[in-house]
């Protein structure tokens, strides 16, 4: 109502009011500092995991390197930083990992993107390896493989 009031009192075309009204009433509903065109800031994307094992077979006893990649996403996702990393090799052997970090800046702190880790089978069979990241107990991220490890000529020494 002021800004139309404003734009009567003064003698200005038909085609610049309907403007100049749209123009003062969008400074007028926006608070000081906001830019009308400014883009919102965008939502961090989740990354996505991939996890190999090497060999994907092979003979007992075999020692499998699985790597996992980080892949897309944000640098900065919050829940990826500085998460627990849990191994679970399938064969009732659980390793986990929890490393000290600085704590969390958004658009400054960045994610690991890959993660390595050896195990080595005794036994033969098929065995599921499963990766975990964790934010105390809850987990975070997952992703699994599937390896085959075959009876072997040293599976029996040394029992």
């Amino acid at each position: 109502m002021l800004v139309h009031q404003l734009l009567r009192s003064i003698s200005m075309p038909y085609p610049c009011r309907v403007v100049c009204t749209f123009v003062a009433a969008t400074a007028i509903l926006l608070p000081p500092g906001v830019d009308a065109q400014a883009p919102a800031p965008a939502e961090p994307k989740k990354p996505t995991l991939s996890l190999r094992a090497t060999p994907p077979v092979g003979f007992a006893p075999l020692r499998v390197r699985a790597v996992v990649e980080v892949r897309e996403g944000s640098n900065d996702y919050a829940d990826f930083y500085c998460a627990t990393v849990e191994w679970d090799w399938g064969d009732g052997t659980v390793s986990e990992n929890t490393t000290d970090c600085n704590p969390y800046e958004a658009g400054k702190s960045t994610i690991q993107r890959r993660y390595t880790a050896d195990h080595i089978y005794r036994m033969g069979g098929a065995y599921r390896i499963a990766f975990r990241l964790k934010q105390k107990t809850k987990a975070v991220a997952s992703t699994v493989t599937n390896i085959q490890v075959r009876s072997g000529a040293g599976e029996y020494f040394g029992r």
